[in-house]
Formats: structure tokens, C-alpha cells, sequence
């Protein structure tokens, strides 16, 4: 519990403006790299400001999105702070998977998040390359696109920055579609609470799959009440903690708390997946069978996948 409540009672990190648009509606292929180099020159000039304001562990974070090797499409210092990497070439990616994080994910945290991101990047890189799959160009976005919740807070256990971040969540997707090939296929892989943010913004969404890991519920009692087009997974590890969740929901003094049916219930109608023995934070863990079936899930084979 103090990792979450300490980062709460910190002060104001500075940082400078963003260097881009928050959006990337005016962002074409060729404008990708003075982009990125852009983003990366704001993260170092952030990383300045946040040491000469004694916080080291905020500058080393920042310093690290700022290294050559890292691509932003937008970059965000201030606050609990924002980010969207690209891993791989988006202009020819056949095959995207967009990770949307949990809670007490933020710049402070990044490391972990982009981990996650590396790790299925070099999973789909090996499989795309296989004699079997003919998907020669993959890439993978990590967004963090919201002001994520605590894990240990009420806000977790409500919609509300769900809502808030389904908007931005939507149109990032659909302005993706003009930076990558029109045949590209996107699937939203999230995350725990960041499930829900996917279960708010699917209707409308742009997406050929959605795939909800560790999720505590989505805000909706079925799959049919996403309202989307995009095919809709599920999966839990045998030992991932959110199976305690109570998955319901109640109205309090005028708010609803809880966040609805299980979505790995049969009763929500997704297809559901294995995902083995991976815990809360272990769904992209390198071999392991969660990652495998998210990676099958991105490429487009389905009958690939193993069921739970």
C-alpha cells in the first residue's frame, strides 16, 4: 500500500509543455522521425527540470524515454505524465497491438509498462518471421494516453477515469489508421483497469480485436453491450489476485460502485483464452502462454489460440 499512496502525497514534478500535439491527427509516415526526436527532446529537457527539483527517481524515468532507441509519438512530463511508444515501423506495420495499462501505471512506473510492450514485440518479431505466418512487419503502441487510478483508492473502483480516457482512447485509434496501411490490423490488448478503459471506448472503436487480461470487469454485463465489431477476448492467470474481486455492481450515495460481470465468465460471451499460471503482472511474461496466445491474438490466428 505505500508505493501508491506515497506517489499520491508527492509534489508537483515540473516539466516543460508538451513539444507535440496531445493527438496525432496531423502526424503523416513522413513525419514520424522529426516527431519522435521532438518527443525525445522534450523527455530530456523534462529529466533536466525534475533533477534540479530534487526528484531523481522522475528524472532517471524521464531520461530513460529520452534515450535515442525510444520512439514517442507524444510525450507528456507534467503530472503523473503521459506517453505513446512505438516499437517497430508503424508506416509498415501489417499487425498492431496497442497496450493500455492498469493502475498506478505513469511515468514514474514506465519502466514495467514498457517491458511489457519490449517483450511482446520480440515475441510477434519471432513469430512474424516463422515459415507459418506471413507477417513480416508488427509493431506495438504503449499508451498511456491516461491518468491511470490507484490500485489502492476508490477511483479503482468506479468508471470515471475510464470515461474520462475512452474518448482519447477512440480517437487515438482511429488517427492510427491513417499512419499505417490501410490492410493493418489493430488489437487492444488491456490491461487490468485498463480493460475497462477499452470496455468504455468500444463502441465506435476501430479495432479488429480486444483482448482483456487480469480485467476486474469492463463497466458492461456482456459482450453485447460493448457494442463493438471488434472480436472480444478474455483471459485470467491461475494466479492473478483480481479472481477475489466481487464482480457486481451497487449504487452508493448516488454513485455505482463495482464494475460489473466477469469477462471471463461464459455468461459475457468472449472468447475466452489460457493464460496459464500468470499472475496479475505476468501476462507478458517471455514464454509463458499468456504472451503466446497475445501474440497469436495480434497476428490474426485465432485458431492458433488455446482456450481455457
Amino acid at each position: 500500500m505505500v508505493a501508491p499512496l506515497s506517489a499520491a502525497a508527492r509534489p508537483e514534478i515540473p516539466a516543460p509543455p508538451p513539444a507535440t500535439p496531445p493527438t496525432i491527427t496531423a502526424l503523416t509516415p513522413t513525419t514520424l522521425a522529426s516527431t519522435y526526436e521532438a518527443n525525445r527532446a522534450n523527455a530530456t529537457q523534462a529529466a533536466d527540470m525534475a533533477a534540479a527539483h530534487g526528484d531523481p527517481h522522475r528524472a532517471t524515468a524521464d531520461r530513460a524515454l529520452a534515450s535515442p532507441s525510444r520512439n514517442l509519438l507524444t510525450y507528456d512530463g507534467r503530472g503523473t505524465g503521459r506517453a505513446t511508444e512505438v516499437l517497430g515501423d508503424l508506416p509498415h506495420a501489417t499487425n498492431v497491438a496497442v497496450l493500455v495499462p492498469g493502475s498506478d501505471t505513469s511515468i514514474d512506473t514506465y519502466a514495467r509498462f514498457h517491458k511489457a510492450a519490449s517483450a511482446l514485440y520480440s515475441d510477434l518479431t519471432a513469430r512474424s518471421t516463422t515459415p507459418t505466418h506471413t507477417h513480416p512487419h508488427v509493431a506495438v503502441i504503449a499508451w498511456l494516453g491516461y491518468e491511470t487510478p490507484a490500485t489502492v483508492s476508490t477511483t479503482v473502483t468506479t468508471t470515471t477515469r475510464a470515461d474520462e480516457a475512452a474518448p482519447r482512447l477512440r480517437t487515438f485509434i482511429r488517427d492510427l489508421h491513417h499512419l499505417t496501411p490501410a490492410s493493418a490490423r489493430i488489437t487492444l490488448l488491456c490491461h487490468s483497469y485498463g480493460s475497462v478503459v477499452c470496455g468504455r471506448a468500444a463502441p465506435g472503436l476501430d479495432a479488429d480485436d480486444i483482448a482483456l487480461i487480469g480485467s476486474p470487469g469492463t463497466g458492461a454485463d456482456s459482450v453485447a453491450d460493448l457494442h463493438t465489431r471488434a472480436h472480444v477476448w478474455s483471459a485470467r492467470g491461475s494466479n492473478d489476485w483480481v479472481s477475489h474481486v466481487p464482480h457486481t455492481r451497487i449504487s452508493l450515495f448516488g454513485k455505482t460502485i463495482g464494475l460489473g460481470t466477469d469477462p471471463v465468465f461464459r455468461a459475457f460471451g468472449a472468447r475466452v483464452f489460457d493464460a496459464g499460471d500468470a499472475d496479475h503482472s505476468g501476462y507478458f511474461t517471455p514464454g509463458s502462454t499468456s504472451l503466446a496466445n497475445l501474440a497469436r491474438i495480434t497476428l490474426g490466428v485465432p485458431s492458433e489460440v488455446t482456450r481455457a
